[in-house]
Order: structure tokens, then sequence, then C-alpha cells
């Protein structure tokens, strides 16, 4: 699953460790999912999603072997 974490993150100014205390992750969770290493639950995409003020499939995106 591709994701624009990275580039919202970036737009927000925000870092891996801001993000993370947002959505109540670790910061490894937040490089593991940018890396394309972890695919969030539902919940996770949800809460993410809402911290960047977008829709889920604005951020995360299948791919064809997904």
């Amino acid at each position: 699953m591709k994701n624009t974490i990275k580039i919202e993150r970036a737009l927000k100014s925000f870092t891996q460790e801001d993000l993370a205390k947002k959505i109540g992750v670790s910061r490894q969770t937040i490089n593991a999912m940018e890396a394309g290493k972890y695919v969030p639950s539902t919940v996770l995409a949800l809460k993410i999603a809402k911290c960047f003020s977008k829709k889920v499939e604005e951020i995360f995106e299948l791919e064809e072997r997904d």
C-alpha cells in the first residue's frame, strides 16, 4: 500500500515524533508506514487522515499487488 504520510507531514511541518504523539503510536511505527513496511489498521489510518484533515483515500492507495 502506498501512502503520502511523509509529504503530509512536511506540509504540516510535523516530525515523525510529532505525528506519532498525535495519534498514539511510536516514531518507529510512523517510519515503518512511510517506508511501506507496515500497513496501518483501519482505526490508525482514520486517525492519520483526521490529523491531516484529509480523507483516508487521499493518503493511502492500494497497489496492484495488494
